[in-house]
């Protein structure tokens, strides 16, 4: 069995950090400043983490510039692999950003329209650079529907069926994003997580809702994911990236352990 990730996320607004619940917006006031993104990300480099995600909530022309200059010097600082998301609607906004030191992008609206930028992404770059994002709300007892731009608008799509789209499209990871548990620490949508990865080929990462240690086992074994993400147990200091994976390790998930 392959090691499962552990992955902390940064929500990046303006430059900062911040975190919210169920997809809370700036404008309601639902967004809480955490920090700076490099001296986070350096944080989590130094407990291990296998991965960071950088997802970019000002999606403009003022915050990609932001976004490159804060992978730039990530990348200048931390060793684990990066992914960006947020507001990449061509191939130029892919490059600019694998340029600058990402090793992944994340699609989510702008795949959700042009399902086809997928495909270009993956001949391009390669299927293992191009991570889709699917924001999925339960919508029906057994139906969860794909909402774009932040949780905002109801594309009626239903999430399976899009998840397994956009694998054949190019895809080569899936971040399932459940609306509903987003930084509520309940504990993540094990059955949305179960049926993705079970009707696709590529890695599945669980994201939206981890709030205890035992959250993250139940989603890796319940839930099949090849990976946890998360954001508020990270960021509030509940748990450490170690503190996760020697957890993990105990009940006898294959993780990478730090070496001292």
């Amino acid at each position: 069995m392959l090691a499962r990730r552990v992955i902390p996320c940064l929500d990046v607004h303006d430059g900062h950090v911040t975190r919210g619940v169920q997809f809370g917006v700036a404008e309601a006031g639902g967004l809480k400043n955490v920090g700076d993104p490099v001296e986070l990300a350096v944080r989590y480099n130094d407990q291990g983490a296998d991965e960071m995600v950088f997802f970019d909530i000002t999606a403009s022309a003022h915050g990609r510039a932001t976004m490159v200059d804060v992978i730039e010097r990530t990348a200048d600082r931390c060793f684990m692999p990066l992914t960006v998301g947020g507001g990449i609607r061509s191939l130029d906004d892919m490059s600019a950003l694998l340029l600058a030191g990402a090793d992944k992008v994340s699609l989510n609206s702008s795949a959700l329209k042009d399902p086809e930028l997928i495909r270009r992404g993956a001949e391009k770059f390669g299927s293992q650079c191009i991570v889709v994002a699917v924001d999925a709300k339960r919508t029906a007892p057994d139906r969860w529907t794909v909402f774009a731009k932040g949780g905002r608008e109801d594309t009626g799509r239903d999430a399976e069926v899009w998840a397994e789209q956009a694998v054949g499209f190019g895809a080569g990871e899936l971040v399932m994003n459940s609306i509903d548990a987003d930084g509520t620490r309940q504990g993540f949508d094990l059955e949305l997580t179960r049926r993705v990865s079970q009707r696709v080929c590529v890695p599945v990462v669980a994201s939206g809702g981890a709030g205890t240690l035992q959250h993250m086992a139940e989603v890796l074994l319940t839930g099949h994911a090849d990976a946890v993400l998360a954001a508020s147990i990270f960021h509030f200091r509940h748990f450490t990236v170690d503190q996760v994976k020697d957890y993990l390790h105990r009940q006898g998930i294959p993780v990478r352990l730090r070496t001292l």
